[in-house]
C-alpha cells in the first residue's frame, strides 16, 4: 500500500514536471522592442486582412504549438543609414548631398505585417533598401531646385524628401524618425564663387569695422596715454611738493642748531651786556672811591703837609692820574674790541634769523651805551684827577718854582737825554779816535745839548704860573710832550 502511494505521488510529480516543461516550450513572450510573428495556423488579427496566415504579438506572452506553429522575431529598434547622393541641380551643377536617415518598423500591426513580409529574413538589408529609396527621391527633388534654394532653405529640401518617400516607406512598414542633410559638397566651386561677393563684402565690412575699431582703440590709447601723462604730471607735482616740504623740514631741522646756538649766544650777549653795565657801574664807583676821593684827600693832605711831602704827593698824584688814564684807555679799548667782535659775530649770526639780529643789535646798542658811559666816567675821572694835579702843581709852583722845575726835569730826564741823543739819529757809523775818553766827551756833549732845554722848561713853568686856571684842562708840556724815539747807533771804537 505505501509503495502504491509512493508510485502515485512520483507519477503525479513527474506529470507536473512534464506539464511545466511542455508549458515552457509552448509559452513565448515578446520583448518591448520586438514583435512575435506566429505562423502555421489561420489567424485573424485586428486591422489585417483575413487569411494572412500569421499572428502578431507585441508586449505580451502567448502559447505556441511546437511543430504546428513557427515563431519568429521582428526587431522594432531604431536603424540608421548614411546618405551620400550625387545630384544635379536645376542649373546643371553637380552636387553631392550628405545626410542621415533614422527609421524603424512602425508600431501598428499593419506596419509590422508589411515589414515582416519584406524584411523578416533580411533585416540586415533594411538600411540599404532605405538608402536606395531616399537616394532616388533626393536626386529627383534636387533636380528641381537651384543651388541658392538648397542653401537658403535646407528645411524645404528635407521636407520634400520626407514627403516623397513617405508612401514608399509606409508600404515597407517603416516610419522615418529623422532626416538630416548634413552637407552639400560642390566639386565645381560654384557655392564658393557664389559666396565670394558676399565674402568680399563681409571682408570689406570687416576691414572697415577693424579700421574703425583700430581708430577707436588708437584714440582710446592716446586718451589713456594723455591721462597717464596727466597722472604722471600730477604725481610729479605732488612729489615735488612733498619733496619741498621735506626739504623745508630738513632745512628747519638744520637751522634748529644754529638758531639754538644764536639764541644761546644772544643770551650770552645779554648777560655780557649786563656784566658790562655792572662792571662800568663798579668802575664808576671804584673811580669815585679810588680816584676822586683819594685825590681830594691827597690834595688836601699835600696842601697841609710840609714842602717835601707836597713834592711826594704831587708825584703820587701824577702817577695815579697816569695809571687811571692808562687803565681807562685799556678798559675802553677792551670794551671797544669786545663790542666790535660781538658786532661781527652778531652780523654773521644775523643771516640765520632776523629776530636774533634784532636782539643782537639791541645788545650791541646796550653795550655801546655801557661803553660810552664807561668812557665818559673814565674821562670825567681823568679830567678831575688832572685838574687836581694841575691845581696842586700850580700851588707848588707858586710856593717853590725851583723845586717844581727840578722835579719836572727829574721826571723827564730820559726824554731830555733822548732829545740830546736824537742829534746822532741819522748817523749810521761813528768812529771815535780817543777811545774811552772820546766816548765820555761825546756823551758829555750830548747831555749838554739836552740840558739846553732847562731854560725852556723854566719859561714854560713861568708861563703856566701866569696863566693859572686858564690852562687847568691842559696837561703840562713836559708831561705831555713825547720825546723823539732814540735809535740804536752802532759804535765803532778805534782800539788802542
Amino acid at each position: 500500500m505505501p509503495m502504491v502511494v509512493g508510485v502515485v505521488a512520483g507519477a503525479a510529480v513527474l506529470a507536473v514536471l512534464v506539464l511545466i516543461g511542455v508549458f515552457k516550450m509552448m509559452w513565448r513572450v515578446a520583448e518591448p522592442n520586438e514583435a512575435l510573428i506566429i505562423s502555421g495556423s489561420n489567424h485573424r488579427t485586428e486591422g489585417l486582412e483575413a487569411g494572412m496566415g500569421f499572428r502578431i504579438v507585441t508586449g505580451r506572452g502567448t502559447l505556441v504549438l511546437p511543430g504546428v506553429q513557427a515563431v519568429r522575431k521582428l526587431s522594432l529598434d531604431l536603424n540608421e543609414t548614411e546618405l551620400s547622393v550625387d545630384c544635379v541641380t536645376q542649373q546643371g551643377i553637380p552636387l553631392k548631398v550628405r545626410g542621415v536617415v533614422i527609421f524603424k518598423v512602425g508600431d501598428d500591426f499593419v506596419s509590422i505585417a508589411n515589414a515582416g513580409r519584406r524584411f523578416l529574413d533580411q533585416q540586415k538589408l533594411m538600411s540599404e533598401r532605405v538608402h536606395n529609396v531616399f537616394a532616388g527621391h533626393l536626386r529627383s527633388i534636387v533636380g528641381g531646385l537651384t543651388v541658392e534654394d538648397m542653401i537658403r532653405d535646407r528645411d524645404k529640401l528635407t521636407g520634400q524628401t520626407r514627403a516623397a518617400c513617405g508612401t514608399e516607406m509606409e508600404k515597407l512598414g517603416l516610419i522615418v524618425d529623422s532626416l538630416q542633410i548634413h552637407e552639400i559638397e560642390d566639386p565645381t566651386g560654384y557655392i564658393k564663387n557664389l559666396a565670394m561677393p558676399h565674402a568680399a563684402a563681409v571682408q570689406r565690412d570687416a576691414r572697415i569695422a577693424q579700421a574703425e575699431a583700430n581708430r577707436l582703440a588708437t584714440e582710446a590709447e592716446q586718451a589713456s596715454f594723455a591721462r597717464m601723462a596727466e597722472a604722471t604730471r600730477d604725481s610729479e607735482i605732488l612729489q615735488a611738493g612733498y619733496q619741498a616740504e621735506r626739504d623745508k623740514a630738513a632745512a628747519q631741522s638744520r637751522q634748529a642748531g644754529p638758531l639754538a646756538d644764536a639764541a644761546a649766544r644772544q643770551e650770552v650777549v645779554v648777560q655780557e651786556t649786563r656784566v658790562a653795565e655792572l662792571e662800568a657801574h663798579r668802575r664808576e664807583q671804584q673811580l669815585q672811591a679810588d680816584v676822586r676821593k683819594p685825590a681830594d684827600a691827597r690834595a688836601y693832605e699835600k696842601r697841609t703837609l710840609a714842602e717835601a711831602e707836597r713834592d711826594a704827593r704831587i708825584s703820587a698824584a701824577q702817577a695815579k692820574a697816569k695809571e687811571t688814564e692808562l687803565a681807562a684807555a685799556a678798559e675802553a679799548t677792551r670794551v671797544k674790541t669786545a663790542a666790535s667782535a660781538e658786532a661781527e659775530a652778531t652780523k654773521a649770526r644775523g643771516t640765520a634769523s632776523a629776530a636774533a639780529t634784532r636782539a643782537t643789535g639791541e645788545a650791541e646798542a646796550a653795550a655801546a651805551q655801557a661803553k660810552g658811559l664807561a668812557d665818559a666816567e673814565a674821562a670825567k675821572a681823568k679830567g678831575l684827577a688832572e685838574a687836581e694835579a694841575i691845581k696842586a702843581r700850580a700851588a707848588a709852583l707858586a710856593e717853590n718854582q725851583e723845586a717844581v722845575v727840578a722835579q719836572q726835569l727829574a721826571e723827564n730826564w730820559p726824554e731830555i737825554v733822548k732829545a740830546g741823543a736824537s742829534a746822532f739819529g741819522n748817523v749810521d757809523n761813528m768812529v771815535l779816535l780817543n777811545g774811552a775818553d772820546g766816548m765820555g766827551e761825546m756823551f758829555a756833549k750830548a747831555l749838554t745839548m739836552g740840558g739846553t732845554g732847562l731854560g725852556l722848561a723854566r719859561q714854560l713853568l713861568a708861563s703856566m704860573h701866569q696863566n693859572g686856571q686858564d690852562h687847568a684842562a691842559t696837561s703840562p708840556v713836559l708831561n705831555g710832550a713825547a720825546a723823539p724815539r732814540a735809535q740804536k747807533v752802532p759804535v765803532e771804537q778805534d782800539g788802542e
